[in-house]
């Protein structure tokens, strides 16, 4: 690397402000990644990479433009910066646009608190390759199984840094670490795949590669012999591994962006009930080892504790500076960027509320239905809510299940679907996203 990268951010406004920006941000991030891939018993891909991408954002009174690159040498830095401010000059006007004012940006800066960097070696590739390996065993060890689609261990570590002229400078550190494995069983037209992974912060964190691999397996042979469901209206248990897409969608709609745009199916339900009575969705920036956390957001406001829905009551939009600007709200500190793109809501960690009933329990309470473990496809109308989405998963009878099953569709309205979830009590506390596995008492399905 050039130089510490808290140096180019630096460099990068100063050279900004000597072109005739009249002020500016600068995003500067440095990182390394392996990954490591097998497959019977040998070593597939191997690939590492070490780069730095600096981003710089101009403006000119309310005209702004944004230049990026992965070349930090002292003359880059000043070409970038002459050509932002002459693509600034020429960009309309945003009335909206505009760095935080001084007193908006964060103070507390101690990221090492959130213990997002394992300081320990960086694994050495064989060592990556081992887990990749004993991974593929495992799965290859569980009967039925009869190929394994692929098998990896992957490792990363990021330095980001951000700096602007309204006086904001920090950075932290990130690293991740991360197994992986798919596995097929039968033959023919008859295969079916499935998969397991675990990523955590800390590689003391991480499951071990026989488990992940032999989950893989068994959710793979578990598949054979699925058949088409009969079309009808059945209550769907949305397994935890795809259950956060439903909060997603939520979340998606209540993006200031899509407010501000007026095109979302909640655009008039602040305030209103979006979930069942009792039930809140919680965004939690501050969790510890928790790679989605952070002490500030991409515009370096103070990112705090957000109760985006309280006892089923909507509280309110999801927003970046610009975003709350044009709806007359404060930024609720949910900006995120990258070198090369300006900032845009987001939320990072986020938990719904978790039941008192295992998974077992629901299918037990279901009756005759659905458990969905796995989608594909996606028609969501952002305006209705208005829901379909193709499925698979297992066959639910008088409480029990009895077989997989594929090739299906299930359909309803957002709205109305969220408002009549159940959840588990089988969320995994270690993900940015913690949602447990869902009930939702009917919805239309499309089979056979």
């Amino acid at each position: 690397m050039p130089a510490p990268i808290s140096d180019l951010t630096g460099r990068l406004i100063d050279a900004a402000m000597a072109a005739g920006a009249d002020t500016a941000d600068a995003v500067a991030v440095e990182g390394t990644w392996i990954s490591i891939d097998v497959r019977q018993g040998k070593l597939e891909q191997a690939e590492r990479s070490e780069d730095i991408e600096v981003g710089l954002r101009v403006f000119v009174g309310k005209q702004s433009a944004i230049v990026s690159s992965s070349d930090a040498r002292d003359d880059t830095l000043l070409r970038m910066a002459e050509r932002a401010v002459v693509m600034a000059r020429e960009a309309p006007a945003d009335p909206h646009a505009g760095l935080a004012d001084p007193s908006q940006i964060a103070t507390d800066l101690d990221t090492a608190r959130l213990d997002l960097f394992d300081p320990s070696a960086e694994p050495d590739p064989s060592a990556l390759e081992d887990d990749a390996r004993r991974a593929e065993a495992a799965a290859m060890a569980v009967p039925g199984v009869t190929q394994i689609d692929s098998s990896s261990a992957a490792y990363g570590r990021q330095n980001i840094h951000m700096a602007a002229t309204n006086g904001f400078s920090a950075g932290y550190q990130r690293s991740d670490r991360n197994i992986s494995c798919v596995a097929i069983s039968g033959t023919g037209t008859g295969m079916e795949r499935d998969w397991d992974h675990d990523g955590r912060v800390h590689q003391a964190d991480l499951r071990s590669a026989e488990e992940i691999g032999r989950i893989a397996g068994e959710r793979a042979v578990a598949r054979l012999g699925a058949t088409r469901p009969k079309t009808g209206t059945y209550p769907v248990l949305f397994d935890e591994r795809i259950a956060s897409s439903l909060i997603g969608h939520l979340l998606g709609a209540i993006n200031g962006t899509a407010i501000a745009r007026g095109s979302s199916w909640l655009r008039d339900a602040l305030g209103q009930q979006v979930l069942p009575k009792g039930m809140s969705v919680i965004e939690d920036p501050h969790r510890i080892r928790v790679s989605g956390s952070r002490l500030f957001d991409g515009e370096g406001l103070a990112t705090r504790v957000n109760r985006i829905v309280d006892d089923g009551v909507l509280t309110g939009w999801t927003l970046d500076l610009a975003t709350g600007r044009k709806l007359g709200l404060s930024s609720t500190a949910n900006a995120s960027r990258s070198a090369g793109s300006g900032p845009s809501p987001s939320v990072t960690n986020f938990a719904l509320t978790q039941g008192t009933a295992s998974r077992a329990d629901l299918i037990s309470q279901m009756g005759t239905g659905l458990l969905v473990t796995s989608m594909i496809g996606s028609t969501i109308n952002p305006n209705t809510g208005d829901y379909s989405r193709g499925a698979s998963g297992f066959w639910v009878e008088n409480g029990e299940v009895t077989h997989a099953v594929n090739e299906c569709t299930i359909a309803g309205n957002l709205r109305d679907m969220l408002l009549r979830i159940v959840p588990a009590n089988d969320a995994r506390a270690h993900l940015s996203r913690v949602i447990p596995s869902i009930l939702i008492d009917a919805m239309v399905l499309a089979g056979e």
